[in-house]
């Protein structure tokens, strides 16, 4: 049998562990960190550190990760997301659909074989570039006093295919 206080002395050596284990658990990497790699500096802007979500439900689960960016008025957000979240920027991405007015147009085209929709407002020159990236699943770059071209150019730099490599599967 054993004493009480050789219990205890256990019980005390054991603690430095249980804290150690503990820690370690705190520390460990959330399922939206796995993207942060993704959301690259861009050259010439100032980019946020990057932030994120996840959301586990019965029936759902939602996730993003974002970073925000700036280069003097101008601004751009790069997000993924996955779940209920990616699901209207995925619809207008599938429908296909061509819009054109004076002041503004949404497109949708294949690029890299990803399905891609772009918008964009001439008056503040913004707009949003989607990636569908799985079913449920978007990359999208939004940006505002930025012309459409550079604007895709910087979506461009963002590792679609590999963040499509990192999706849960």
């Amino acid at each position: 049998m054993i004493d009480r206080r050789r219990t205890l002395r256990l019980a005390l050596a054991a603690m430095p562990a249980a804290a150690l284990l503990g820690s370690r658990a705190a520390r460990a990497e959330q399922a939206f960190e796995r993207f942060y790699p993704f959301l690259i500096d861009l050259p010439g802007w100032t980019g946020n550190k990057p932030d994120g979500m996840a959301m586990q439900m019965a029936s759902m689960s939602i996730m993003t990760a974002t970073r925000e960016y700036r280069r003097a008025d101008a601004r751009a957000h790069a997000g993924i997301m996955t779940g209920p979240a990616a699901q209207g920027g995925l619809a207008m991405i599938q429908s296909g659909m061509k819009v054109e007015t004076a002041d503004a147009h949404m497109s949708t085209d294949t690029v890299d074989g990803l399905k891609i929709a772009r918008t964009y407002t001439t008056k503040d020159q913004s707009g949003a570039i989607l990636v569908g990236l799985a079913d449920n699943a978007l990359f999208s770059f939004a940006f505002n006093k930025l012309s459409e071209d550079e604007a895709f150019a910087l979506a461009r730099k963002f590792d679609w295919k590999g963040i499509q490599g990192a999706l849960p599967k």
